[in-house]
């Protein structure tokens, strides 16, 4: 290997981690992941920092919780000042690349990028924003709904499959071009798919697979609303539940299509994999492959995610280093942990903005060492009226918010999370423990404020920009086309053995 390891970051959107508990579950149709799985270090209970798109990625990205990044929901500015992995590597001498969706909100759409082969799939302006000040007020023209899940099927072609076949596409150009490229400096590319979320529409030869599949209901039935959670029945009442008729074929159908787009991804990234072997950068490249937050595919009768139950916030990782032996690992950590990973694998010195960062390296557990720092989450966008947080610690999860009655589970005596802990007296201490934890690492009153002001802030800032002339932050790749393949300030010579790799065989 380099010095300095190439590192190939494979991100999916919404992937259940409880389907990966030791890579992927054995009835899921992915020769790809499973190989990778095998060489790879196999985290089984990662946590997103916020179960949804935008704030969960810009956590991934700078290793800090969406209260100090400021990035509360699907509308949030990213801020520029925010140091990413991206920056990190870039200032260490890598190449850094994104091919796909990183959700950034604002007029940087790049985060320490040094170029994007595609745009993104999502918008890049404040038109998302909630508004805690009219607490169950339904944003119909953006607000998920459960047509989703009745609308469940197959098609050959959808807006989200142009989107992946268009970022493996760039994605696999730009590795063959990293592969022949003379230049020593080591690179990180991203590829990041939009697949599995929802619509749960797939192609049929991967929908054929899973027609025996024996997984197609939810372990857990669907729950009456009255029965239902504080949060979960917001949950319900944002997707609109009152005005669809879920039947269990919708579910199953939902569900046979979610799993046939895994293995959709599976065969785009067998086509990256295979690339870095053919072109013999295997040995010298990282490759992590995670996702952003989980869905809870009809479990309880919950779908998407935003809430703190496993289908949701659970996600898989794994990092597959040719210095770190394949394990499985089941203490609890956080994509938070990947870019303070990324840059332990690098050699990259962090100390300049540890007291910013959340995340803690993964390698120490990689290598033996035991690790006892709780995991934390944070949800504070579309469905709530207020901030929820979350402390994994141990075989225990804590859900907090200041609306609620507080959640607490064993997960380990019961994974299915059904038995909320804090309505029996006998874990009254327990739960005064972990009620005291939560006073310890948040000012809930604060954090209340910073949100709403956000949000007040945004929303007068959108509907400005949105009358008279519209200027789009959605990133416009560029493609310089008389400097690609031959142009006769070109010796044609030098071009085709350039362009051939590899070279003299």
């Amino acid at each position: 290997m380099t010095k300095q390891p190439n590192i190939l970051i494979i991100m999916v959107d919404q992937l259940n981690g409880t389907l990966f508990p030791d890579g992927p579950a054995d009835f899921l149709h992915t020769p790809n992941l499973r190989a990778l799985a095998n060489r790879s270090v196999r985290f089984s209970n990662t946590y997103c920092a916020s179960p949804l798109c935008a704030p969960s990625r810009a956590s991934f990205m700078s290793g800090q919780l969406p209260s100090r990044t400021g990035v509360y929901d699907n509308a949030a500015e990213f801020a520029s000042n925010i140091p990413t992995y991206a920056h990190h590597l870039r200032r260490a001498g890598y190449h850094t690349c994104l091919s796909g969706k990183m959700h950034f909100v604002g007029a940087d759409q790049l985060h320490g990028f040094e170029e994007r082969l595609t745009t993104d799939v999502y918008p890049a302006d404040f038109g998302w924003t909630p508004d805690y000040r009219k607490p169950g007020e339904r944003i119909d023209w953006w607000y998920h709904n459960l047509g989703s899940v009745t609308g469940a099927g197959v098609a050959e072609i959808s807006n989200q499959m142009e989107y992946d076949d268009e970022v493996a596409h760039h994605a696999a150009q730009k590795l063959y071009q990293l592969a022949r490229s003379r230049d020593e400096k080591p690179w990180c590319l991203t590829v990041s798919f939009t697949h599995p979320h929802d619509p749960y529409v797939c192609r049929r030869k991967y929908w054929d697979l899973y027609e025996d599949c024996e997984h197609l209901d939810p372990e857990v039935g669907a729950q009456p609303f009255d029965e239902q959670d504080p949060h979960s029945q917001r949950i319900f009442k944002a997707n609109d539940y009152k005005h669809f008729d879920i039947t269990q074929e919708d579910v199953r159908r939902s569900r046979r299509a979610y799993f046939a787009n895994i293995s959709y991804l599976d065969d785009k990234i067998g086509d990256l994999l295979d690339i870095l072997r053919t072109c013999r950068l295997e040995k010298d490249t990282i490759v992590v492959f995670c996702s952003d937050h989980g869905d809870m595919l009809g479990e309880r009768g919950l779908w998407f995610k935003m809430s703190f139950f496993e289908g949701s916030s659970r996600v898989p990782l794994m990092i597959a280093a040719p210095t770190l032996l394949p394990e499985q690992i089941s203490t609890a950590v956080s994509n938070l942990d990947i870019t303070p990973t990324l840059a332990d694998l690098a050699g990259i010195d962090l100390s300049d903005v540890k007291p910013w960062t959340d995340g803690l390296s993964l390698l120490p557990l990689a290598k033996g060492e035991e690790r006892q720092a709780p995991v934390y989450m944070e949800y504070a966008a579309e469905g709530s009226y207020a901030p929820l947080v979350s402390i994994r610690e141990g075989q225990y999860k804590f859900t907090h918010c200041e609306l609620d009655p507080p959640q607490l589970f064993d997960l380990e005596k019961d994974p299915h999370e059904l038995d909320n802990l804090a309505t029996h007296t006998e874990h009254e201490a327990l739960v005064a423990s972990f009620t005291e934890k939560v006073k310890e690492r948040w000012d809930m009153e604060r954090y209340d404020a910073d949100i709403r002001e956000s949000q007040a802030r945004r929303w007068v800032v959108y509907e400005a920009l949105r009358n008279g002339a519209y200027y789009p932050w959605d990133y416009q790749p560029l493609q310089k086309a008389s400097d690609r393949f031959m142009r006769n300030h070109m010796d044609l010579n030098s071009v085709e053995e350039e362009a051939r790799f590899p070279r003299g065989e």
